[in-house]
């Protein structure tokens, strides 16, 4: 049996020794595979981000629907604003502060809530995410 040496092996026409690491095209194939994940998986997180956000948004009407409660409970009628909540004014009945904390939360997108007493009632309601109050994205009491 013969014993072939590293010399021998390259002095063949045959043999052709290959370099350590990826040709060119086995790294394009994976940025593209990569690209087509991305493009799959980005949309479906973004979409449950929005979701998340307009279920924080029904959570704090909810919260904030049950201090405007306490509130008319306490004094009779609803506040003439959101910061009656927080502070008395001429309310001889006040208990509050009627929010956890010392201040009115925003909306999930950072703007405030808008606040509407009515006769027999109020409407609360968050702009959604454009933020302008009458369209189709709106998210209300």
């Amino acid at each position: 049996m013969k014993v072939i040496n590293k010399h021998e092996l390259h002095s063949g026409a045959a043999f052709i020794p290959r370099h350590a690491g990826f040709t060119l095209i086995e790294v394009l194939l994976v940025v593209v595979i990569i690209g087509i994940l991305a493009a799959v998986v980005v949309p479906r997180l973004s979409g449950r981000v929005g979701q998340s956000q307009a279920s924080a948004a029904k959570t704090s009407i909810a919260s904030i629907s049950l201090a405007l409660d306490l509130y008319e409970t306490d004094n009779g009628s609803y506040p003439g604003s959101l910061q009656s909540l927080l502070t008395k004014g001429g309310e001889d009945n006040w208990r509050g502060p009627y929010l956890k904390k010392a201040e009115i939360p925003l909306d999930p997108w950072g703007r405030a809530f808008v606040y509407a007493p009515r006769e027999n009632g109020y409407e609360l309601r968050s702009g959604g995410p454009n933020g302008s109050t009458g369209d189709g994205d709106d998210i209300t009491n």
